[in-house]
């Protein structure tokens, strides 16, 4: 397996739970505090800090610790790599339905309604 399927499959274990996507969402809008990142969700530090890490090991988010405060923000590389993928994904689905398309009409117009 090489590398790039290693880091997409990261990516897609990352964004397969609602609470990380909803962090990516908020960096979308730019930086922030662990602690900001935290507030909407009920659940421990610890275990929001389980969900941070994560989101490092897929290297979709990047973190600095200043003294106590600890920031993130979005690293933006293996979203592009996701995005990249599903849209070989989609010219391949549009291409098969293309040509199946082609095979239908072809049939229909051979068929003789004598």
């Amino acid at each position: 397996m090489d590398n790039q399927s290693i880091d997409l499959d990261a990516v897609f274990r990352a964004l397969a739970d609602p609470t990380r996507r909803a962090v990516l969402g908020r960096l979308g809008q730019g930086t922030a505090t662990i602690g900001e990142l935290a507030a909407p969700f009920d659940m421990a530090l610890p275990s929001f800090m389980k969900h941070i890490s994560v989101l490092e090991r897929s290297r979709l988010i990047v973190s600095r610790k200043r003294g106590r405060v600890r920031t993130c923000a979005l690293d933006r590389d293996n979203l592009i790599a996701a995005e990249r993928w599903f849209g070989e994904q989609h010219l391949l689905w549009q291409t098969r339905y293309s040509k199946l398309d082609s095979l239908l009409a072809s049939i229909k117009g051979g068929k003789n309604d004598g």
